[in-house]
Order: C-alpha cells, then structure tokens, then sequence
C-alpha cells in the first residue's frame, strides 16, 4: 500500500524589492515616523506625499501632478508604492515606466492614454430587485408544444419562497425553470432570484433540514430575514480602461465574416477617440444621476525622462481633460537634454512648461545609522541572521558604495555563509562576497585605470 503525502499548493509570498513596505508610516498627526511601516527616514518627502494621500481621499487632487526627484537609491518608487497602499486596492493605481510607450504594435499616445484610463475607477450602484428565500414548493406547468409532435414544453414554473417574515408563491418565466435546473435547485434549498434579469443562485441548503442524513457535504445557509420580495445595493468597481475594452472588441456574429475578423485582428487593438468620448458621455450620464461615482486613482510613471517631447505635450492635454487621475512622477536625473530634442537642456529631463505644474518632492540620499536599519529591515524580510559586525560592515560599505549595492550582497552572503556551515551570516562572509562581485563604482575605477585594455 502507497501512501504519498500532498504538499500544499499554496503559493509563498514571492519576495521582490518592496515586499517590505506596508504604508507610509505616519502618525495620527500626518507627521513621518523615523521608522515605520518599512520606510526609513525620508521624513519630508513622506509628510509630502501624507498630503497627497489626504488630497485624493478628498478627490480634490484630479488632475494634478507630482514629480519625485532624487539621487538613484533614495526611495522615490518606495514612497509611490506606499501612496498606493494608503490608498487601499479600492483606489485604482497604475504603475509604468518611461520606456513602456516606445511599442511597435501601438502609438506612444495611444499606450499613455490607456494608462491614463486605467488610473480612473468607476464605482457603479446599482439597486436590484431580488426574490429571496426558502424553495418550498417547485412545480413545472407543461402545455402541449405549439410545433405540434407528442413531447410537451413548460409553459411557466410555479414556485414557492418562504422567509422568516412570509411566504410568497411566484410564476416564473420557462426561461427561469432552465436557470433552477443548471443550478440545482430542490424543495428546502435557499435561493434568490434577480427580478431584472432573471438570474438564479442557489445559496445553499435551508438549515431546517440540517438534521437529514446526506451523503454529501451540504452547506447549510439560514433562513433568508425579511420580505421575499427586497431590494439589494449591487456595488460594481470597474476602471475606464475596462469599459473601453469591453466596448471596443467586436461583437461578432455568427457569420463567416464576423469570425474571421475576430480571427485576423492584430494583438493589440487600438481605441479610437470616438469612442472614447462616447464612454465619456455614457460615464457622465452615470454620475449626473447619481448611480455612478468617479474614483480618480494614481498614474505612476518612472524613469520620466525617458519620455520624449511628443508624450510630454500630449501629458499636457491628458491632464487637463475633465476626467484625469492622480499623476506621479519620478526621476533620478539632473539636467540633461530633453528626449526628441537636439539641444533643449532641462532639468530632470522635463520641459520647462510641464515642470511648472509639477509639485515637486525631494528625497536625499540615506545617513549611515539609516542604511543600518534598511539593511536590517531586509534581512528581517529575506528571512537572514545577521551579526551585529557584519551589520556594521555593511552600512560602512553602504555609505562609501550604494544602498542597492550592499542590499544585493545580503543573499549572496547567506549563500557563502551556509557553504562554511553557518545559520547566521558573519563579517567574514561579506568581505567574501565583496571581493567577488564589484560595485559601480570601483567598476568604473577599473575602467579608468585599463581603459586601453577595452574596447572603446
């Protein structure tokens, strides 16, 4: 006899970069805590972006834009990332880099604007009338079939539903009797059915008949409170991005034609304006109703410089339309020449006219005692022992190279650690690492000193 042991298929938590950040860490004041919710120091860019986070909250942000700026290593995506975990998954955030709108399926313009509309939530309620409670009696009325032959068709379903304030008997539509026979449903089972649309599902079975002996395993539901007959808030978070891929996919027919151009359709398939605007017009009757609500959320783009002067005057427009989300942007980069230019130097790599709309946030390169605690903040994350010189050694090396730098030499130096026996990594196993993989700096040192070695 074999017996073989199933191992779960949960999947672990894939550690990246940021696995380790959970918010902004601020206090009840708005004010940075030193160390908090993964994030250390930045104390004023963290503050700034608390008054961001309160802004959108307030939906009195739309259509604005803020720029961080700093050196490489300074966390400008850490604290966006935070931004959208304050926000809660409610808030659409949509995180892309420069480089992304340079395709050769799609125009530049074409690949911001979908982002754009990816950034903008829809909330849609909707009050649907719904038919709710215990089955207790379920009889198909048969008629003779109107195409004449011996077999007979259901001409409607009686029904009974029974709640803990009454009972109703309703006649249903034939169509309905095929809903109650793919869900299958029987007498005791608690159900609701959508007065709308028709749509039937079974909940489950009516605890009154929990005491019977059923071979398989039922899930037992309460009797349904209330009237039979009640009206429920359906509450539908979609993006416009969403919208328009439902609107713009052909809705073929069953003709040869229809199918080969489903078929014969490029990968990606660009939204035309038009329609676009139509989905607009659709979305503003929603919320001048009062069934819909905009829930403008966040664009991310890093890597800003690379866009190029075309996608920078098309970001002015995008941001001006009515409907526009948050936009973040973040850079690393001094002045440099504007992309799609000869000659237009500008600082971060942005025009001049769209920098003036920025609000621009600072982040400064990180102290020793704070690399210290990100260094141990990561081992904490990577699930890694490290002794108190080993910390030491790092943060010093940290200060004299980069943070990413000593960051990456953590795994490696667990690695070297567990070879020679260890649980927990030691000074000399950094020193290890350290001589076996270089960093930018001492890289760019040796191409200095050897340049006539390389090829130029």
């Amino acid at each position: 006899m074999k017996i073989e042991e199933v191992k779960s298929t949960a999947k672990t938590q894939r550690i990246s970069v940021h696995t380790h950040i959970k918010g902004l860490g601020l206090d009840e004041n708005g004010m940075a805590i030193q160390f908090a919710a993964g994030l250390v120091g930045q104390e004023k860019a963290r503050e700034a972006a608390g008054i961001v986070v309160d802004m959108i909250r307030t939906k009195k942000m739309s259509g604005r834009a803020i720029l961080f700026a700093g050196p490489p290593g300074t966390g400008k995506t850490a604290i966006a990332l935070a931004i959208a975990q304050e926000l809660g998954n409610k808030v659409p955030f949509c995180p892309m880099v420069g480089s992304e709108v340079y395709s050769s399926e799609i125009k530049k313009t074409e690949v911001l604007m979908e982002n754009f509309r990816r950034a903008i939530g829809l909330r849609i309620k909707e009050t649907k009338e719904v038919y709710e409670g215990e089955v207790t009696e379920l009889s198909p009325v048969e008629t003779e079939n109107p195409m004449g032959g011996y077999g007979k068709t259901v001409s409607h379903v009686v029904i009974g539903l029974k709640t803990a304030k009454g009972t109703k008997q309703l006649k249903l539509d034939p169509l309905i009797y095929e809903s109650l026979q793919k869900e299958k449903v029987e007498v005791g089972d608690v159900i609701y059915i959508e007065a709308n649309s028709g749509a039937v599902k079974r909940q489950g079975r009516s605890d009154n008949y929990a005491t019977e002996f059923d071979l398989e395993a039922e899930e037992y539901v309460p009797l349904p409170k209330g009237d039979v007959h009640k009206k429920k808030e359906v509450i539908q978070d979609v993006t416009l991005h969403d919208l328009d891929v439902a609107n713009a996919k052909p809705q073929g027919g069953q003709d040869i034609m229809s199918m080969m151009g489903q078929l014969m359709k490029p990968k990606k398939t660009e939204i035309t304006d038009k329609l676009r605007k139509e989905i607009n017009k659709v979305v503003n009757k929603y919320i001048d109703q009062g069934i819909a609500e905009l829930v403008p959320g966040v664009l991310f783009i890093d890597e800003v410089h690379m866009l190029d002067i075309e996608t920078f005057t098309y970001l002015h427009r995008a941001l001006e339309t009515a409907i526009a989300p948050i936009v973040i942007f973040a850079t690393n980069r001094g002045k440099c020449v504007i992309r799609g230019t000869q000659d237009i130097v500008s600082s971060h790599g942005i025009p001049l006219d769209l920098l003036d709309r920025l609000l621009i946030i600072k982040t400064l390169p990180y102290s020793r005692p704070e690399i210290e605690q990100i260094i141990k903040l990561r081992a904490t994350t990577e699930g890694l022992q490290l002794e108190d010189e080993a910390l030491t050694l790092l943060s010093e090396l940290g200060t004299q190279t980069t943070l990413r730098y000593v960051v990456q030499l953590l795994t490696p130096a667990a690695l070297a650690g567990k070879i020679n026996g260890r649980t927990s990594i030691l000074k000399e196993d950094i020193e290890e690492v350290k001589s076996l993989f270089l960093d930018a700096k001492s890289s760019a040192k040796i191409l200095s000193q050897q340049k006539d070695r390389f090829m130029e």
